[in-house]
């Protein structure tokens, strides 16, 4: 393991911006209970710990595993980039660190003349989410010790489409005098706001489009698609701003997949009456009937099984890239009990969940192919006649 003067230094600089938690408490028998003298680092990306989703189904994912197998962990929200957190953790001899942050150059190529960190700390194990990064342009793996974790969102992000045009074509039976929608004989249009123009965003986009394109020709009409790509993770106001922007164009309803960004969008689709798709985890109550559901990506699955496979002395047989499916529980969406609450009519909305159903199995069953970005597919526009896409 390589050793740096540098690391005293890192290590102070970013002492206030660590969360330690140890797991298990210090008796004699949580010592016997530790796995191998296994210590696992989880390091969040910008939106931090508390995010209602994505980071916080991690953390909470690692303080349960280290609670059954005894180990110790700790919880990183870095101040001064992830590079310097990551090297830090290795240098104080952390075996597995998840780092869930949108920034793999330092790690798998290096940056600024230096050695990827990958290569620099060949013992410790690197696991990373929402793009495959750790290989070349032929496709050969980079670095044995980083895993990519790829969860199968863009096909849950198909179903998130092909309800909202469902919703949006019924909304005069479904939705009461109270919701300010915008008629169909006014506009069609549904909006996506994500956190940054990257694999991990788009997959989710893409789906989205997808699946709005296979409703809409269902009822043989086109829908408006308002996308911006750079709301970042942390500025609630912003997607607010952003949300209101595309409700007064006419759409719907709004998918968010920005963090805490997205807790913006949601409060505004309730002060106009519209409607809001949330992700990562169920926040689905969070403005009660207008989260029209959430494309769920439970990052707590694969940390889990990650971690007890290290303790179990099983890793070496994992696939370096591990993709979690809707029948590993890891992605999918709600079960949309709680919209249903606030629905008018009840035959349509249980005809509506069928047809979803049907789609669903069709994904699994591989009769519908949807584009996963994450594994670098292409995304083809004139597939999608059904929808004119509108970047922002």
């Amino acid at each position: 393991m390589k050793k740096r003067a540098s690391v005293l230094v890192m290590a102070l600089v970013l002492l206030s911006a660590l969360i330690f938690t140890g797991c298990g408490k210090s008796d004699e028998t949580s010592k016997e209970k530790k796995s191998n003298d296994l210590r696992v680092a989880v390091v969040c990306s910008d939106s931090g710990q508390n995010d209602n989703g994505y980071n916080q189904s991690a953390c909470d994912g690692i303080k349960e595993v280290a609670e059954d197998i005894g180990c110790e962990y700790k919880i990183i929200e870095p101040a001064n980039g992830v590079p310097e957190a990551l090297e830090t953790l290795a240098d104080d001899g952390y075996n597995l660190i998840f780092s869930l942050e949108y920034d793999f150059d330092a790690l798998i190529k290096g940056v600024g003349g230096t050695e990827a960190i990958a290569a620099q700390y060949p013992d410790t194990t690197f696991v990373v989410f929402n793009d495959d990064p750790n290989k070349d342009e032929d496709g050969n793996v980079l670095h044995d010790n980083v895993i990519s974790v790829l969860f199968d969102v863009h096909e849950a992000s198909y179903l998130a489409g092909y309800l909202s045009v469902q919703i949006n074509e019924n909304m005069e039976q479904l939705f009461d005098d109270s919701y300010g929608l915008t008629p169909l004989d006014t506009a069609r249009g549904i909006g996506f706001i994500g956190g940054t123009n990257s694999n991990g965003i788009l997959v989710y986009s893409y789906g989205f489009i997808e699946g709005i394109n296979k409703a809409a020709e269902e009822y043989n009409v086109t829908y408006d698609y308002y996308a911006k790509y750079d709301a970042g993770f942390t500025d609630s106001a912003l997607g607010s701003t952003v949300a209101e922007t595309f409700y007064d164009e006419g759409a719907n309803v709004v998918f968010a997949d920005a963090g805490v960004v997205g807790d913006g969008i949601t409060a505004k689709a309730k002060e106009v009456g519209k409607i809001a798709i949330q992700t990562d985890a169920n926040l689905d109550t969070q403005q009660p009937g207008h989260v029209l559901t959430s494309v769920l990506k439970i990052t707590g699955v694969p940390v889990k099984t990650i971690t007890q496979a290290y303790a179990d002395g099983k890793l070496d047989e994992m696939d370096q890239l591990q993709n979690y499916n809707l029948a590993s529980g890891a992605t999918g969406i709600t079960d949309l009990e709680e919209m249903g609450k606030h629905v008018q009519n009840q035959d349509v909305w249980e005809e509506i969940k069928s047809k979803l159903q049907t789609v669903s199995d069709q994904i699994t069953d591989e009769e519908i192919k949807v584009t996963n970005k994450q594994n670098n597919e292409e995304f083809d526009a004139a597939k999608c006649p059904n929808v004119n896409i509108k970047t922002k």
